[in-house]
């Protein structure tokens, strides 16, 4: 599954990279900053999505005698990093429109760039739904990370395509305000991105459905009396769990083993879940 993970990260890269060709030949040719702005969130793209290929070929590998839970964390390291890109990059982009919104600039506007700019809310549109819906089948955060910020990518090309078509009825200005908004945008989904994956780096509990899961598919184990002391946190972008559960005192060490088993099984059968480790207390 994860080298469906890695093909769907070159279809990424390909696909920032012919973005990127289009939208800075656009802007230079249009002298528009919303556009090249743009472009530059592109470029951005390109380093992200080869970020995130080691990262998910990282997280691939099998556990070993240094990382003897595997490594899963390379993910959401990945992720960290395309959020700090993603914040330089708005910062820059908002530090630049504001100086050029001061200027006078001649913009040089043509159907080639308002049709550079709806492939781009076309193809960003089909990638965040794609990479979204893939994401969760392999439960991948980077991939998640990738389509959130392809779904950003179409407001900001939309902004810019606002902005430049309001520039072809008299207001110039609108194309920096333009790059403006996308800055905020893109600060906005660097945020986003990073708070997410620090609480995958940090060990966040999951959700309180999944935590009720867990209790829900241990109690239904033939021989278990009852569970307490259930914890649960991320490792990397999986889940390792916690559990207590009381048995009958007067089994047998087998049978106790094997129940313990059962309750493993059955926890790990939960998806996102890579470890149980279960406690035995007889009562």
């Amino acid at each position: 599954m994860k080298n469906k993970g890695s093909k769907a990260t070159i279809i990424l890269i390909i696909c920032n990279t012919f973005l990127f060709v289009i939208k800075i030949t656009a802007g230079l040719m249009s002298n528009s900053l919303a556009i090249i702005s743009d472009a530059v969130n592109s470029l951005t793209d390109i380093v992200s999505s080869v970020i995130i290929f080691f990262a998910v070929k990282t997280s691939s590998k099998q556990a070993d005698e240094g990382h003897p839970f595997g490594h899963h964390r390379a993910e959401p390291i990945a992720g960290l990093i395309v959020a700090i890109f993603a914040g330089i990059l708005g910062f820059e982009i908002l530090h630049t429109s504001i100086f050029k919104l001061m200027e006078t600039h001649e913009h040089k506007i043509g159907i080639y760039a308002i049709t550079v700019l709806l492939i781009s809310v076309g193809m960003k549109l089909l990638m965040s739904v794609y990479f979204k819906r893939f994401s969760r089948k392999i439960n991948s955060p980077a991939l998640l990370a990738s389509s959130i910020d392809s779904r950003n990518d179409v407001y900001i090309s939309t902004t810019a395509l606002v902005g430049i078509i309001c520039g072809l009825y008299g207001y110039p200005q609108m194309d920096d305000i333009a790059a403006i908004l996308i800055s905020f945008w893109i600060i906005y989904s660097g945020y986003k991105i990073g708070v997410q994956n620090i609480d995958y780096l940090m060990g966040r509990q999951p959700d309180s459905s999944i935590m009720e899961e867990i209790k829900k598919k241990a109690c239904a184990v033939f021989g278990v009396i009852g569970i307490h002391d259930v914890r649960a946190h991320y490792v990397g972008n999986y889940i390792h769990v916690e559990i207590h559960i009381s048995l009958d005192q007067n089994l047998t060490m087998i049978q106790a083993h094997d129940i313990g088993k059962n309750v493993q099984k059955e926890v790990e059968a939960i998806e996102g879940i890579h470890k149980t480790f279960v406690h035995i207390d007889p009562v």
